[in-house]
């Protein structure tokens, strides 16, 4: 599942999968902007077929929280 989340990452916010690590956080870059966050929201929920609440969106501030919070709706990451 965690490439799944990479490839969303990486093509919401046009930058190498390479680059998507767990540290890679809201605002760091240029590309990781609000606008950018809401495609990244919209493609995660097509990836995963879930809703996200409006809290998670909002607590999504990097890509190891972004694992955090998508455990609380079944998705499974290795360790």
């Amino acid at each position: 599942m965690e490439n799944k989340l990479k490839e969303a990452f990486s093509q919401s916010l046009g930058i190498p999968i390479e680059e998507i690590i767990d540290s890679l956080e809201y605002n760091s870059r240029d590309e990781w902007d609000s606008v950018a966050h809401m495609s990244l929201v919209a493609s995660i929920e097509d990836t995963f077929d879930i809703m996200m609440d409006t809290d998670d969106i909002i607590d999504m501030s990097s890509v190891g929280k972004a694992k955090e919070i998508l455990v609380n709706y079944g998705i499974e990451f290795d360790a």
